[in-house]
């Protein structure tokens, strides 16, 4: 894919509508993009799966996973006042909550513009002013006056999913990308941008890319295409949270413009570690930047993924992303490519028996 191309589909997937268990507008524009890659088939639970057109069952699989879910909120009651009160849908922080924009989805299928409530500090006491924030006593304002006007007007009913409200945007000049979501529709984009990058191949593995659901609740979805697919070996492409404005630099691991992350691991998954150095020697092997980690906290879908079956092998091309769980992320347009072409390279050179030494 041209760079040109990325962006566009980088924005698209961006900006599209898609919390854990409502991904339909995601998987959407990914089905779209998929057009000619290979045989395109969904489960009940929103995991999309392209087989590569030029499988061979005398080959082994390689799957190229993602998810496709965003962390965001659900309606769970309407006040009298009007105000809808909700519960967050993956993992949040309450400082980062407030007075942001969010899209409610009516019944209709519209998503209405909202804003979650403060209280003006002109009317808040010393002690709340410096009280930590309650996400429980948050709420979002639609801009109605009363629950029936929520219901009659707005159609918005109990259950109704809530997304940040982030507009992409891309500067051309430094490379910066600014959005939602970017954990994972980055992951969404490399994976296809791998698939077309391979398309036509003579390779030594099968090609399936699935689109997991629902990893922000519990890596749901790929509880399932792990045992769909059955792959032997899997690569996880994630939007992984950028640390190098948080920690002193001699611990920063996952740095914007410093290439893929890849982790040793993680509080879910030991990384296979002969799979990690034939990565690792790859990426030194083709030029390309990598960064390693060692996270105590945090996991992949590559958790339910290894555990899998007899067990696979899996790596996590980790895609650096500042400001992770929040309405807004930064990343960098080359940080993306690099982790493309690393999975590429990857590909190329994986076959049964290098699969086997794992």
């Amino acid at each position: 894919m041209e760079r040109k191309e990325t962006i566009d589909l980088i924005k698209r997937l961006s900006e599209a509508n898609g919390i854990s268990g409502f991904e339909d507008e995601a998987v959407s524009i990914i089905r779209s993009e998929a057009a000619g890659l290979g045989a395109i088939t969904e489960d009940s639970l929103r995991n999309l799966y392209i087989k590569c057109t030029e499988s061979d069952p005398a080959l082994p699989t390689l799957m190229i996973d993602c998810h496709t879910d965003e962390i965001g909120f659900m309606v769970k009651c309407i006040r009298p006042n009007g105000l809808l009160e909700f519960i967050t849908i993956g993992g949040w922080v309450g400082c980062n909550i407030p007075a942001h924009m969010v899209r409610v989805r009516s019944s209709d299928g519209f998503y209405i513009p909202g804003i979650v409530s403060t209280t003006p500090p002109h009317f808040m006491t010393d002690a709340e002013r410096h009280a930590p924030v309650d996400i429980s006593k948050l709420a979002i304002d639609v801009g109605a006056s009363s629950d029936a006007e929520v219901r009659d007007h707005y159609h918005i009913e109990v259950g109704a999913p809530v997304v940040p409200d982030a507009l992409f945007s891309y500067d051309e000049s430094t490379g910066a990308m600014f959005g939602k979501a970017f954990d994972n529709r980055l992951g969404c984009t490399a994976s296809l941008a791998m698939m077309h990058e391979l398309a036509g191949e003579n390779l030594q593995v099968n090609l399936t890319a699935a689109f997991a659901s629902q990893e922000e609740v519990g890596t749901r979805g790929a509880e399932i295409t792990a045992h769909t697919v059955n792959p032997d070996i899997a690569i996880i492409f994630e939007g992984s949270p950028a640390d190098d404005t948080c920690l002193p630099s001699y611990q920063a691991q996952t740095c914007i413009r410093r290439g893929p992350m890849l982790r040793h691991i993680d509080a879910k998954m030991i990384t296979n570690p002969r799979f990690l150095s034939f990565a690792l020697d790859t990426a030194h092997d083709n030029g390309i930047p990598v960064q390693r980690s060692v996270r105590q906290g945090g996991s992949t879908n590559g958790a339910p993924i290894h555990l899998a079956n007899s067990g696979i092998p899996c790596i996590v091309i980790g895609i650096p992303v500042r400001y992770a769980h929040t309405h807004y992320c930064i990343s960098d347009i080359g940080d993306f490519e690099n982790s493309v072409s690393l999975g590429v390279c990857i590909a190329r050179q994986l076959s049964r028996q290098i699969i086997a030494s794992f």
